[in-house]
């Protein structure tokens, strides 16, 4: 007998945890108690019509009515957060100055995570680090596995298919690296607790009800492509839609702002996912240049920009409408005619902070030409070129930004130090490419070529490959390079620079002196030559004001030997914020949500820029009690990682600020 009629096959999605003999009941229609297992209990979950499987099966009222007639126990934990009883649950959890950490008394007993897992279907999974099976004394070591981590660490597919693995392992305290298993022990660090697995809309209600109620801390995670630390945290419950894989494709949708193709995508969709299925439809969709992001997460809700920036605007700007979970719990669509603020928000206002999105129906465009350039350059005394030649070629280049970005350009490249600060040891300056959607190639010639005579005009030496696609897809698969991921001995911070800037030579000339001296002093610089101005007729949409007007984004870093002392590791990352950032504040007051500095002072104006009040107006009417946090979210100075450095990591408990 089963509390509710489901598929059977749906009991075991995913299933981590085993069923004990549990002490939860449920009432039988004819009075008896029962024990409660997966055998009396189907996952709570009711089909309902919906334009994709995941969405069809729900969390619902009558669910939770028919659990709660039954007296499931625990079952008040998993009530809507706009009922009286959860309301006030909720708001008992909120009370505390912390939220809840293992060991407290307040933490759930194993057999309420039991309850959990079962109205999940068996989706609950318990943490093990990804490196623990490279660790003797773990209790999971399998070398052969270990062999298979190592060899592959650096690939994004290894830490998108795992649970909780993060391609930033800084941030998780890199308390379970596999390259340490021989030399340290394996402990959670910053990663969750608990994860979810999410195949359907049912179990991230389940699990947002849970968190809402308990005070659990709740992370969201894609593929954990993510650089800041918003993918992990101890303690508590991750939310995992790396498996909400599913596209479709509508060749034609009309809203009031828009009418053409469109197509709608997964949570778990990743930019390879999406430029695959898109030249596979004939269309080209708006989308990052590395292929592990996930599309419908963090990249689109904190704004986007992508190759086709120049000519389409931001990911945030394609967006026609959303699927998503709130955190009262209920399954919402937004859009420009439904729950319109959180559409204008879930735009680039954050992600993990308005709820969890499950899917995005966006626009996409007719196939085009895409022409452009690639070349790596190298300086030093083993080349060619020396230093100086090289800063008047690369100051050359900047001067044409605003003209190059007036023609939808999207120049990216990186220059890396071939050696220590001071060395003498010269730069590599690689073109990742530099191209023009829907540009011909003699037109793309044309544009280059004062450029290119500048430079040869220099003594500058150089190789341009030119090339000409008839669709993206090609140009991306064949001259963007593959990311390397899970570096921990690295941070990144980013600015975007107005074009403002250009209009006084004064202030370009001493905002490229600013950029120079950065590089100069061991930073590795990562640039994007593009404007992603708001389409027109596009609704307004949340994503950083300072977008609208930046014609070059830079991304700098540092990186460290092993070994460091507390106080050498610290002195660093001092150095990223307080010194190399603060040199290039005056010039480009904004930065890029998902690739900027997790200690940027001013993070609202930086990453939000005029959007930022609104915002937080938005944050405290729809989740009043912060069941999501996120480092630099909106509204996150409210909340601080214990116990942290002067960098902070997601290994502590998190707490209040004190008001």
């Amino acid at each position: 007998m089963a509390v509710l009629s489901l598929p059977r096959a749906l009991l075991f999605a995913g299933a981590a945890l085993p069923f004990q003999s549990l002490a939860q009941t449920i009432t039988t229609g004819d009075g008896k108690v029962i024990p409660a297992t997966n055998v009396t209990v189907a996952p709570a979950a009711q089909a309902v019509a919906a334009d994709a499987e995941a969405n069809a099966l729900q969390l619902t009222d009558a669910v939770l009515a028919n659990l709660t007639a039954h007296q499931l126990s625990d079952i008040d934990l998993f009530q809507f957060g706009d009922s009286n009883a959860t309301a006030r649950m909720a708001k008992r959890a909120s009370v505390g100055d912390c939220k809840v950490w293992p060991g407290d008394a307040a933490w759930p007993s194993p057999l309420t995570w039991e309850v959990f897992n079962l109205l999940t279907g068996g989706a609950l999974i318990k943490t093990v680090p990804i490196g623990a099976v490279c660790y003797p004394n773990s209790g999971v070591y399998n070398a052969q596995k270990c062999a298979g981590i190592l060899a592959n660490w650096t690939q994004s597919a290894t830490h998108a298919n795992d649970p909780t693995s993060v391609m930033s392992p800084l941030y998780q305290g890199e308390t379970c690296m596999p390259q340490n298993g021989n030399t340290s022990t394996c402990t959670l660090g910053g990663f969750p607790s608990y994860a979810v697995k999410i195949e359907s809309v049912y179990q991230i209600q389940l699990a947002i009800n849970f968190a809402r109620s308990t005070g659990v801390r709740l992370v969201v995670k894609n593929t954990g492509h993510d650089f800041l630390g918003k993918s992990c945290g101890a303690g508590a419950l991750s939310i995992w839609t790396h498996n909400l894989k599913w596209t479709r494709f509508i060749p034609s949708i009309r809203t009031p702002s828009y009418s053409g193709p469109a197509m709608e995508i997964g949570a778990g969709i990743e930019v390879g996912d999406l430029y695959a299925a898109a030249n596979q439809y004939g269309v080209t969709a708006v989308g990052g240049e590395c292929k592990g992001v996930g599309v419908s997460g963090g990249y689109t809700t904190g704004g986007g920009h992508s190759p086709m920036s120049g000519k389409h605007g931001l990911a945030a700007d394609q967006v026609l409408s959303v699927n998503v979970v709130l955190p009262n719990g209920r399954f919402v669509t937004a859009s420009e005619t439904e729950n319109t603020d959180l559409f204008w928000a879930l735009r680039g206002g954050g992600g993990a902070t308005f709820g969890v999105v499950t899917s995005m129906t966006v626009k996409v465009y007719p196939k085009m030409t895409f022409s452009g350039v690639t070349w790596t350059i190298t300086t030093g005394p083993d080349t060619n070129n020396t230093d100086d030649v090289f800063w008047q070629a690369m100051y050359a280049y900047w001067r044409k930004f605003p003209d190059y970005a007036d023609q939808g350009s999207y120049g990216y490249s990186d220059i890396f130090p071939r050696g220590p600060a001071g060395s003498g040891a010269g730069y590599t300056w690689t073109m990742n490419p530099w191209l023009v959607p829907g540009m011909a190639l003699a037109d793309f010639q044309a544009m280059v070529q004062p450029l290119l005579d500048e430079w040869t005009a220099l003594g500058f030496d150089f190789t341009p490959v030119f090339f000409e696609h008839d669709n993206f897809y090609d140009a991306w698969t064949r001259h963007f390079p593959t990311e390397s991921v899970a570096n921990s001995n690295l941070r990144t911070a980013s600015r975007l620079f107005p074009r403002a800037n250009w209009a006084n030579e004064t202030l370009r000339e001493a905002m490229f002196d600013a950029v120079r001296s950065v590089v100069e002093d061991g930073s590795a610089l990562i640039q994007y030559n593009m404007n992603p101005a708001q389409p027109q007729g596009s609704p307004d949409a949340a994503a950083n004001t300072h977008w609208r007007d930046a014609v070059w984004y830079g991304i700098m870093g540092a990186s460290w030997a092993d070994g460091l002392t507390q106080d050498q590791f610290e002195d660093v990352q001092k150095m990223i914020t307080l010194d190399w950032m603060a040199r290039l504040r005056p010039y480009g007051p904004g930065g890029y949500l998902n690739e900027g500095d997790v200690m940027e002072p001013d993070f609202g104006d930086a990453f939000y820029g005029t959007n930022y009040p609104r915002l937080l107006q938005l944050k405290r009417q729809i989740d009043p009690y912060d069941v999501f946090w996120a480092p630099t979210a909106v509204g996150s100075d409210r909340w601080r990682v214990q116990n942290q450095g002067w960098l902070t990591l997601q290994t502590g408990k998190l707490c209040k600020v004190s008001e």
